[in-house]
């Protein structure tokens, strides 16, 4: 049995890296299945011969699984132990990619998607877990550096490996890739992760469960549900934001009367976590949405194919991958509340090309503008994940992890969401092509829509300048976009101009307190 927290503090050995080895597989898998389903869902419509609301279930039934399970991750973890949690939520998401492979109906599909979730939605929060308990608080900037670096290229490698596999293979492969990459991390995670120690057995909150994980499933729905409505006066949209808003809110009411509630909102009293907490969730809302529409913009404007757009985003990758190990350094030495400001300026710079963009903006300065943010990106992201959760006493890790990864998957739905009915609110104020309609829907056509259309290889009877009128509209609306993105980023600084600034001074037992002070005792690792 070795001390991993106190034995050389000032740099991750060996055995670390193994446990990482580990958890950066399983984050692997879960992150990049996100995005690579992402661009098979025009592939989904036409095998199933399904609508795209009926494909887009594969996204939002992957993401409502993923909010139901991860309240639940923090009291398994430590009820049943880190290891065995962490291997039976390979073992379902390995599982669910090899039934989801073999597939023969859009409604098997959704099904097996939300068993992958379920598996999905554990790997992060645990694997957080399991890290910062290895690393202890000292190192823990450099160890979520290296968790981070699935969690910044998962949205950049998705659609490039999804575009390449259904154009060399076949959409089946996309799951079946999941199956060795998931046999290899079982067999790994029993070899390497360190011998269970459960704590005692807690009573479990079913009251709160029946509170947070369907409030968390229906809020989710129901924003996930705005782009294709578009607008939130649809019923289903708000009437489940409403009925699990209130669930939500009941729970968190409720939640600091049980000894042991579901979701620990106590740990909020920590003044650290919440600031970092909020910086986070405000960043995210703000970077992940936006950067989702960077690829639309290649293929809806631009006329890219998915794989080329997919390899036009790798120079955020590449900039991500230059500051992180830098960023996860500092993070060790230096309060992030001094360098995370010049990251996130970075990302400001960048995201503003994106605000002037045309139907011929320069891919050298686009690329270049991913770049730098991809820079930022590596340094924002992770440092305040690792303000979050350093400062919390090791018996507090399983709950300040699930609650940080709940906060990050409320914020992203949020963000993509907001982006997307500003996207489409924008697009449908294009005009209408007199005589031109949908056969699918009936409607009529826009120029927009033609334009898009034809970028995307349909060929149209249509005289080119209506087009290049209409391209030019959807270039229009996605700069209009990418400003509400880049006034999101901005107000992301006033959060973070409270993260700390003085270097936190380690001590037994953790910061109850809040005010700073780190607190960890040493993580025995067997």
């Amino acid at each position: 049995m070795t001390n991993q927290a106190t034995a050389a503090p000032n740099k991750l050995d060996a055995a670390v890296f193994k446990i990482a080895g580990v958890v950066v597989l399983g984050a692997i898998m879960s992150i990049l299945d996100v995005t690579v389903v992402s661009v098979a869902l025009p592939t989904f419509q036409t095998e199933f011969d399904a609508t795209y609301a009926e494909v887009a279930w594969t996204m939002t039934g992957y993401t409502l699984a993923l909010a139901t399970v991860i309240p639940l991750s923090g009291w398994a973890a430590d009820r049943f132990g880190t290891k065995r949690l962490y291997m039976l939520a390979l073992l379902l998401f390995t599982l669910g990619s090899a039934l989801c492979a073999v597939a023969d109906s859009i409604g098997q599909l959704i099904a097996f998607r939300v068993l992958q979730g379920l598996g999905g939605g554990m790997l992060m929060p645990i694997g957080m877990t399991i890290m910062t308990r290895a690393a202890g608080p000292e190192r823990m900037g450099r160890l979520m550096a290296v968790l981070g670096i699935p969690m910044l290229l998962g949205p950049i490698g998705g659609p490039i490996l999804g575009g390449w596999l259904i154009e060399a293979a076949s959409w089946h492969w996309i799951f079946l890739i999941n199956v060795p990459i998931g046999a290899i991390a079982l067999v790994y995670a029993a070899v390497a992760l360190p011998k269970d120690a459960p704590e005692p057995s807690e009573s479990f909150d079913f009251l709160g469960m029946l509170m947070l994980s369907p409030g968390l499933a229906l809020f989710l729905f129901g924003v996930s549900s705005l782009p294709e409505t578009g607008t939130i006066t649809a019923t289903k949209v708000w009437a489940t934001m409403l009925v699990g808003g209130a669930l939500v809110i009941g729970f968190v009411l409720y939640s600091f009367r049980p000894r042991h509630p579901l979701l620990d909102l106590r740990l909020f009293r920590n003044r650290s976590l919440t600031i970092a907490a909020i910086s986070l969730f405000v960043f995210v809302i703000a970077f992940m949405g936006a950067g989702l529409l960077f690829p639309s913009y290649f293929l809806q404007v631009r006329g890219e194919s998915t794989l080329h757009a997919g390899l036009l985003m790798a120079p955020q990758g590449i900039g991500a991958m230059l500051t992180m190990p830098i960023a996860g350094t500092l993070a060790d030495k230096i309060p992030v509340g001094r360098t995370v400001p010049f990251a996130m300026a970075l990302i400001a710079t960048g995201l503003f090309t994106f605000t002037q963009v045309g139907t011929d903006t320069s891919y050298l300065l686009l690329c270049g503008s991913l770049f730098v943010m991809g820079l930022g990106m590596g340094g924002t992201m992770m440092p305040i994940m690792t303000s979050a959760l350093r400062t919390l006493a090791p018996h507090e890790t399983a709950r300040g992890s699930t609650l940080v990864n709940i906060l990050q998957q409320i914020a992203g739905s949020i963000g993509s969401a907001i982006m997307s009915v500003i996207l489409t609110s924008q697009l449908n104020k294009s005009d209408p092509i007199p005589g031109l309609t949908d056969p699918g829907t009936g409607k009529p056509v826009t120029e927009a829509g033609a334009a898009i259309a034809h970028q995307q290889g349909a060929q149209l009877p249509l005289d080119p300048s209506l087009l290049h009128r209409g391209l030019e509209f959807v270039a229009d609306s996605f700069a209009t976009t990418f400003w509400v993105g880049f006034v999101l980023v901005l107000a992301t600084f006033v959060p973070i101009a409270f993260l700390p600034k003085r270097r936190a001074v380690s001590r037994p037992g953790g910061d109850p307190t809040g005010d700073g002070d780190q607190a960890a005792a040493p993580v025995l690792v067997h």
